[in-house]
C-alpha cells in the first residue's frame, strides 16, 4: 500500500521553491532562508479524540491535521515553508483513507504555501491516527511567544469564541496571514493560539510571564456557534446547561490568536481594524497571578482555567 500511495502522491505534490529533496528518499532536503531561524511545532490527531469516523469527513480531518500546525505557526508570526506528514491507518481501507485525507490537505498546503516534504505511512488493526510536523521561519522581526505579557498590557483576540463543535474545529482558517501583519506593523508582547479554551490558554500567557489578567466578561465576542450550541444543550437538559458566555471562554479549538500589547498600541489596532476579521479588546494583564472576570456592573468572580480535554470528546 505504502509504494502505491507515494507513486500516487507524489504526482499530485506541486514543485516548492524551498523543497530541494521531498517524497522518495529517506529524509527531505530544505533551503531556509540564510537568516531565519527555524520554528518547528507538531500535531497528533487521533480518531476519537479529535475526530470521530465514520461520521466525520475524512478531508475534513486532513484539513484540520495541517490547519492545527498551521496555527501554531502563526502564533509565533512564523511564515510557514513545510509540513512532514505520518499516517497510521486500518490495514482494510488505509489507500483510501490515506487518499482522502490529502484530498483535504493539500488545498490547505497551496493556499499557504507548504511544501508536503515527506513523512511516513504505517497500517495496522487499530483505528487512524494522523501526525504533522509543521516548518516555519521567522521574519525580521523574529517570533512572538507567550512570556513576553506585561502589567498593564491589553489582552486582545481575533474573531469570535464558542461553539466550535458545531464545525469550525474542521473548517477553520489558520490566522497566520493575519498574525504576520500585526507582528510587522505593531509591537506586540506575547501571543499563542486558542487551542483549549480562552481561559486555559489564556492562563500559560500569565503562567510563562509571571502576571496574572483581568477580562471584562461584556466584551469577550461570542460566536453564534456558542450561542446556538448553548442553547441546543440547554433544551436538551431542561435548562441546564452552559451559557454562551462559558462557552466562548472554555471551549477548545477555536484557533483565534490570543495577544497581549501596550495600552497605546492596542488602541491604535482597534481603532484601525487592520485584519479581515475583527478584533476585540477583552481585558487586561495585571500584576500577581489568576484570572478574575468583571462583569458590566463592576462584580469580579475568580475564573478557574477551564477549557477542552484531549483525552475525550465532547
Amino acid at each position: 500500500m505504502e509504494r502505491q500511495f507515494i507513486e500516487q502522491l507524489s504526482a499530485r505534490l506541486p514543485r516548492h521553491p524551498q523543497l530541494l529533496l521531498g517524497i522518495g528518499d529517506d529524509a527531505a532536503l530544505l533551503r531556509l532562508a540564510s537568516r531565519a531561524d527555524c520554528v518547528v511545532t507538531a500535531d497528533l490527531l487521533a480518531d476519537g479524540t479529535h475526530f470521530r469516523l465514520p461520521s466525520d469527513d475524512l478531508r475534513r480531518v486532513g484539513r484540520k491535521a495541517l490547519a492545527v500546525n498551521l496555527s501554531d505557526l502563526a502564533a509565533m508570526a512564523a511564515r510557514p515553508v513545510a509540513a512532514v506528514v505520518s499516517l497510521l491507518l486500518p490495514r482494510h481501507n488505509a489507500l483510501s483513507m490515506a487518499t482522502q485525507i490529502y484530498d483535504g490537505m493539500l488545498p490547505m498546503a497551496e493556499r499557504f504555501n507548504v511544501a508536503i516534504a515527506g513523512g511516513d505511512t504505517n497500517c495496522w488493526d487499530g483505528a487512524p491516527a494522523i501526525g504533522v510536523t509543521a516548518i516555519g521561519e521567522t521574519t525580521t522581526r523574529g517570533v512572538l511567544r507567550r512570556d513576553g505579557a506585561l502589567a498593564g498590557d491589553a489582552i486582545l483576540v481575533t474573531g469570535s469564541l464558542g461553539g466550535s463543535r458545531l464545525g469550525k474545529h474542521f473548517d477553520f482558517t489558520p490566522r497566520v496571514s493575519e498574525a504576520l501583519l500585526l507582528h510587522r506593523r505593531f509591537e506586540l508582547h506575547a501571543a499563542m493560539d486558542i487551542s483549549d479554551g480562552l481561559l486555559i490558554d489564556l492562563s500559560r500567557i500569565c503562567a510563562a510571564s509571571g502576571v496574572g489578567a483581568q477580562l471584562d466578561l461584556g466584551e469577550i465576542p461570542i460566536s453564534p456557534a456558542a450561542e446556538k450550541w448553548a442553547s441546543k444543550i440547554s433544551a436538551a437538559k431542561r435548562g441546564i446547561g452552559r451559557t454562551p458566555l462559558e462557552h466562548a471562554l472554555s471551549d477548545g479549538e477555536d484557533f483565534e490568536l490570543l495577544l497581549t500589547t501596550s495600552a497605546e498600541e492596542s488602541r491604535k489596532i482597534i481603532q484601525q481594524q487592520p485584519l479581515d476579521v475583527p478584533i476585540t479588546k477583552i481585558g487586561q494583564i495585571v500584576a500577581g497571578s489568576g484570572i478574575t472576570g468583571r462583569t458590566a456592573s463592576g462584580d469580579r468572580q475568580d475564573l478557574q482555567p477551564l477549557g477542552f480535554e484531549h483525552g475525550k470528546m465532547a
